[in-house]
């Protein structure tokens, strides 16, 4: 146990509070963040001196230590050195970002692209600078962090809508005026739930509503639609969709963040966007990495397909132990437990039979929901289907 310090020991009461939370934390061996791998080799890693299979990583493809992928990065690190030491705007430019853009924008179905330097900045950037007082902006509740945060610096009125409900956007549209400038805001694929966003649906509300429409498709990138081009491909209306955002370090196995969309909206982004143009430059090393990814995207069809596979594998398995998967339909699948408690517990013994997994709970997701977050990549194999087959079976017994 640590000795908690007297309280004049801290010079004002925020550093108390800090303090103490830090104290607090570290009375707990086995608590469930922020741990340290000590190494990592393909699915697996290494923590307290034990290998562990990787369970919710999100490197769907399993591309992270594909050999392209390493070799594009230290060819870059041997040509551009580590960093850009500075914002794209003045001296942070590279040719391979603008390679990288001008790839991933042909890719996507869309006329321009900017990248930058983290995915959340990227999701901000896709919203703040577009929207202005007097505009409206409505968004799936269950969005990601990044898109809130981005919503907050607005000026314009934001209204929540019931996940993945068009009749719930229905309604809170109707008691809006059609002329209104609105902005519709979701993701393609929602990573704590596993959920794919009925987007024709959406946007057939969305008709003669005046809205603009921006999608976070992290988790959907490499992973729905022809060659993996996401969401809004896999349904068909990549040009129903005005802002395309999302991060690298899903399947394209990277750091850094992207917004797509018209030349003009680019433009727009790279005039207006404060996330944009007080940030550094992506390392040229990470958009190496997404480059050579994407290209193995591409031209290897395998690793989309393995994911598909090991994707219904698993869901065989949590179904035949019948565990709520709150009705998942890609390879991020939630183990929901509903009870924090309950969750901790089944994460403990996930662990002592040799799975790593993430804990989720309220306010992360809804109260109720509590979960182990998982998801499948395409690297998984045999040997790590029957370390997982028989984690959860303990786990699974046991609860």
């Amino acid at each position: 146990m640590f000795p908690f310090p007297k309280r004049n020991a801290f010079p004002n009461a925020i550093a108390q509070r800090c303090a103490g939370d830090v104290l607090t934390r570290l009375r707990h061996k086995y608590a469930p963040y922020y741990h340290t791998f000590a190494a990592q080799k393909g699915t697996r890693v290494t923590l307290d001196g034990r290998e562990l299979v990787m369970l919710s990583s999100n490197d769907y493809l399993g591309l992270a230590c594909h050999p392209k992928v390493i070799e594009a990065g230290r060819r870059a690190l041997g040509t551009w050195g580590a960093s850009t030491t500075g914002a794209r705007l003045s001296n942070g430019s590279r040719a391979c970002h603008s390679e990288l853009e001008e790839r991933l924008a042909a890719f996507l179905g869309k006329e321009a692209c900017h990248v930058c330097s983290a995915g959340y900045l990227a999701c901000m950037s896709a919203i703040q600078p577009f929207v202005e007082k007097g505009d409206l902006i409505f968004a799936d509740k269950n969005c990601h962090s990044s898109l809130w945060a981005g919503i907050g610096l607005a000026p314009a009125r934001a209204e929540r809508f019931a996940h993945n409900n068009p009749d719930a956007l229905a309604e809170s549209l109707s008691f809006e005026k059609q002329g209104t400038p609105k902005m519709i805001v979701m993701e393609g694929v929602y990573s704590m739930e596993g959920h794919i966003a009925p987007l024709p649906e959406i946007l057939r509300v969305c008709e003669n509503q005046n809205c603009f429409f921006v999608l976070d498709d992290a988790h959907g990138l490499g992973v729905l639609g022809k060659q993996g081009r996401g969401t809004a491909a896999h349904f068909g209306v990549t040009d129903k969709v005005d802002v395309l955002c999302g991060s690298f370090s899903k399947a394209l196995a990277s750091t850094g963040g992207f917004v797509a969309g018209s030349r003009d909206v680019v433009e727009y982004l790279r005039t207006h966007s404060k996330q944009t143009i007080f940030s550094a430059a992506l390392s040229p090393v990470q958009a190496a990495c997404a480059m050579a990814a994407l290209d193995v995207l591409q031209t290897e069809p395998e690793h989309l397909q393995r994911l598909w596979e090991n994707t219904r594998r698993y869901r065989q398995l949590l179904d035949g132990l019948k565990l709520d998967t709150w009705g998942s339909e890609t390879p991020a699948v939630p183990i929901v437990l509903g009870v924090k408690e309950r969750v901790y517990s089944f994460w403990q013994k996930l662990i002592r039979h040799g799975v790593f997994t993430v804990m989720s709970i309220a306010p992360a997701v809804p109260p109720g929901k509590d979960l182990i977050r998982t998801a499948i990549s395409a690297a998984h194999t045999d040997a790590d289907f029957e370390i997982i087959a028989t984690a959860f079976t303990a786990a699974a017994r046991s609860w």
